[in-house]
């Protein structure tokens, strides 16, 4: 009678040793896999946010380049026909610089958006990080 209720008990203590185990595991897989995807979002982000600035950059160079040529191509006209292209110089001067400012200022609003979108990415990161391991510390600790 006595060999049988500790038989029982012992079954009993391994039974919750294996839940605890299992519990474990599953946890810790859950904190990895939200953890790689936490890492993932970031990265993918920041793969973005670089690719635009990037595209914002070359569309700059690309801007001020057609800028320089009609310019210089005009400089030549004025070379050869003499004053009566002159005019178009400044209309075209006048034409680019307004450009170039809105292509400023698009980069400007471009980077800005860039840091914004990287601080709340990492600021959520940080927050789901800290959830989890809170959430798991609770789990370990009511389990235990």
């Amino acid at each position: 009678m006595v060999e049988t209720r500790t038989a029982v008990v012992e079954a009993a203590a391994v039974a919750v040793e294996v839940e605890v185990a299992v519990v474990a595991v599953v946890v810790i897989v859950v904190v990895v896999v939200v953890v790689v995807v936490v890492v993932v979002v970031v990265v993918v982000v920041v793969v973005i946010v670089i690719v635009v600035l990037v595209v914002v950059v070359v569309v700059v160079v690309v801007e001020v380049v057609v800028a320089e040529v009609v310019v210089v191509q005009v400089e030549v006209v004025i070379v050869e026909e003499v004053v009566v292209e002159v005019v178009v110089v400044q209309v075209v001067v006048v034409e680019i610089v307004p450009e170039l400012h809105v292509v400023a200022a698009v980069v400007t609003v471009a980077v800005a958006a860039a840091a914004v979108v990287i601080v709340v990415v990492v600021v959520v990161v940080v927050v789901v990080v800290v959830v989890v391991v809170v959430v798991v510390v609770v789990v370990v600790v009511t389990i235990l």
